[in-house]
């Protein structure tokens, strides 16, 4: 139990750098004065084909097959040659692809040093467009640098795109704001197994990043979203947290869609943040949600700053 509380510790300071500005090999940010040194990268079979990695920062999804690696979401910088030591341990082919879920540096650390061996970056419009720019996420109050060039996708897409690879069909698609305005959500049908993103936090309080456009709407709304193309014999691959079934997810929908309605009862009756805080509305929730990077306090915050714009 302690070893897991360490580790969750450790996976929240790093979220919470790696949210503040981008991971690359030649520009560290703050995030990367943590030691990564120690993480070691976990290989998790989800379905044939099918693998999660498990580091620091974002779940990693891996379809592999004869015609190549497709990687979902890369990690942290410093983190790449651990990545593809685990995928060599997977398949002995190239990798062709990384498809970046949104913009967080937790998630598109490694672009850079992928991007510079010729990997085919992939990712919603919204997300090159963030990159390509100095942001400022007022979460955690920091300036975000703009990404360099190697770093940004190549191949961005609006609604949706579509993957043919490893007999598989892949189908990236874009949700309204939810974690960020760039947010996509990755479906191996045939594998039956859907990459969240930062649209599910498996077992802890969510990031919303509203200064990226995020909303605590299109989190219940990707969610609703996603369980209805599940099934019983679906996977889900959290941005953070472990494996995940769809009662897992409508259990992560429950607990939205109960704050914000619990936030929106304080806002009508003129609460100010701090009153609402002192209502401890997260009650029911907080011993299986408030375990992770963000209490409840400043997940409260949160949902009230977006549902007060």
């Amino acid at each position: 139990m302690m070893a897991m509380t360490r580790r969750r510790l450790a996976c929240a300071a790093l979220l919470a750098a790696a949210v503040c500005g981008p991971w690359t090999a030649q520009r560290p940010a703050r995030a990367q004065q943590q030691d990564l040194s120690k993480v070691e990268i976990r290989v998790e079979k989800v379905a044939e084909g099918i693998h999660m990695l498990v580091g620091a920062g974002g779940n990693i999804g891996v379809c592999a097959g004869p015609d190549g690696v497709f990687l979902i979401d890369d990690q942290f910088a410093p983190l790449t040659e651990k990545i593809k030591t685990a995928v060599t341990g997977i398949s002995d082919k190239p990798i062709r692809f990384v498809l970046n879920t949104h913009c967080h540096g937790d998630h598109t650390g490694g672009n850079e040093n992928f991007g510079e061996v010729g990997v085919i970056i992939v990712a919603q419009d919204n997300v090159r467009q963030r990159m390509s720019e100095k942001q400022f996420n007022s979460l955690f109050n920091r300036e975000i640098p703009a990404a360099p060039e190697k770093a940004l996708p190549i191949v961005t897409f609006n609604d949706h795109v579509m993957f043919h690879l490893n007999g598989e069909t892949i189908e990236a698609f874009h949700v309204p704001p939810a974690h960020t305005d760039g947010d996509a959500i990755v479906w191996f049908q045939k594998a039956n197994v859907i990459h969240m993103g930062d649209c599910m936090f498996n077992g802890l309080y969510p990031i919303i990043d509203i200064s990226a456009g995020g909303s605590i709407e299109g989190m219940i709304g990707a969610a609703d979203r996603v369980l209805a193309i599940c099934n019983d014999g679906t996977k889900l691959i959290p941005g953070h947290g472990p494996l995940a079934t769809p009662a897992d997810l409508k259990d992560f929908r429950g607990m939205l869609a109960g704050v914000r309605d619990a936030v929106k009862a304080q806002i009508a009756a003129k609460k100010t943040l701090e009153e609402t805080q002192a209502t401890k509305l997260t009650a029911p929730f907080d011993e299986k949600w408030g375990n992770g990077i963000l209490k409840a306090d400043r997940f409260v915050e949160i949902v009230y700053k977006d549902l007060s714009r």
